[in-house]
């Protein structure tokens, strides 16, 4: 109990001060400290006499941009690089928070400075902030603080890192696409019958004739849209939100949306494969940093990003834990390719698994990549033909009242 109060260590702050130098110069300025009373002797120590020290307003907007998940890779990679060349941790640490232009990077990184200083492991420091290191992230660090291999693990950190933010990036570009094309057909579609059709349907008014049933149709939607167009787009927003929501908070609903996904043509089987790259990345990373087996897995579960994969991997692990060998349990899950149960395989009996995952990994990451470029050469034709298809419609049913007075005629 008296161990964990020894590392209660207050966060530093944000201080305003103004005061006089040596020469008699008035100066003012920013510093960071714990306490007014701190601030004032570190200012002294700097041969400032203090003449007024008041804490920071906090901004009403937040203090700096969010930390991405990128940031941490780039951290990752810099500690990892730094340890190597033979830099001490806490020294490694100040240097990357002086060089962070991010000021909530800079700022997470001088309160995880100044508890390793203290004394706290920096695994147990890094697990104070689980938004930004993951318990994955943290027992591969104390693994590493165990074995005295802290360089090699930040090492295999930011290569894994860096992968999962590579991937990341490959399936957002994937699913943009598609994304785009419908936003860009419901804009296009949407001022044409706000703005473009009305006009016609004044031209129609003075016909006297019964208009065709296409045009009427198109007619119909185009006066709702001008009526109701504010509670289509509501309607649309709320079903977002709505939607992910129930994404996030509801199990059974996120296993059956996850399940459809993955079924999907064409990005289906880009999910499928990164699933299967991510698992395989995990898995390679954790079980090569010395952790047992069983426990790479349940970390390999909770990185898979799918349910349906993760709810796999948690199948494997229990099979595992009961003795079967881990390409058995693979199999039976129905969700891994032979090839991949095949490497597997000969990995277990080779005695080289985290090798033989890491090729599995490289695989399927380059597999998402070739996938998400052909994707985007298909979609951008793809693109061009739902436009003029929508487009077209629109001038058909516009023009096909005067195409039939002009038959009469």
């Amino acid at each position: 109990m008296a161990q964990a109060q020894q590392f209660k260590i207050k966060e530093l702050e944000a201080f305003t001060y103004k005061g006089v130098n040596r020469r008699g110069k008035k100066v003012d300025g920013e510093i960071k400290g714990t306490s007014i009373a701190e601030v004032k002797a570190l200012l002294r120590q700097q041969g400032i006499t203090p003449s007024g020290v008041k804490k920071k307003p906090k901004s009403l907007f937040g203090d700096g941009k969010k930390i991405k998940p990128v940031d941490i890779a780039i951290f990752t990679r810099q500690i990892a690089t730094m340890l190597g060349a033979g830099v001490p941790l806490v020294q490694s640490i100040d240097l990357i928070a002086n060089g962070a232009d991010n000021k909530s990077l800079r700022t997470l990184m001088q309160k995880i400075s100044v508890k390793v200083q203290a004394g706290l492991p920096l695994s147990e420091t890094l697990r104070e902030h689980p938004k930004y290191f993951d318990e994955l992230y943290c027992d591969l660090v104390k693994s590493g603080e165990a074995s005295g291999s802290l360089d090699q693990i930040f090492d295999r950190l930011a290569i894994y890192k860096e992968k999962a933010e590579a991937l990341k990036s490959k399936i957002k570009k994937a699913m943009f696409y598609p994304v785009a094309v419908l936003v860009v057909a419901a804009i296009v579609t949407s001022i044409l019958l706000i703005f473009v059709v009305p006009q016609f349907a004044e031209i129609f008014a003075g016909f006297g004739a019964e208009l065709p049933a296409f045009t009427l149709f198109v007619l119909g939607i185009s006066e709702m849209m001008q009526q109701y167009w504010w509670l289509v787009l509501a309607g649309i927003i709320a079903t977002f939100f709505v939607i992910k929501k129930t994404y996030a908070s509801n199990l059974k609903f996120r296993t059956w949306a996850d399940g459809r996904i993955i079924k999907l043509p064409v990005i289906g089987s880009i999910l499928n494969k990164a699933a299967v790259a991510r698992y395989a990345r995990t898995l390679s990373t954790t079980f090569a940093a010395g952790v047992p087996l069983i426990e790479a897995l349940e970390s390999a579960a909770g990185a898979s990003g799918n349910e349906v994969y993760k709810n796999a991997i948690l199948f494997i692990r229990e099979e595992v834990s009961a003795g079967i060998q881990m390409h058995h349990a693979m199999k039976q899950t129905d969700q891994f390719p032979e090839m991949v149960i095949s490497m597997v395989s000969i990995g277990e009996e080779t005695g080289a698994l985290d090798s033989m995952l890491a090729k599995v990994a490289n695989i399927y990451e380059q597999e998402v990549d070739d996938a998400v470029d052909g994707l985007t050469a298909l979609l951008e034709p793809m693109i061009m033909a739902v436009l003029g298809v929508v487009i077209g419609g629109l001038i058909i049913a516009m023009y096909l009242p005067i195409f039939q007075m002009g038959s009469v005629v």
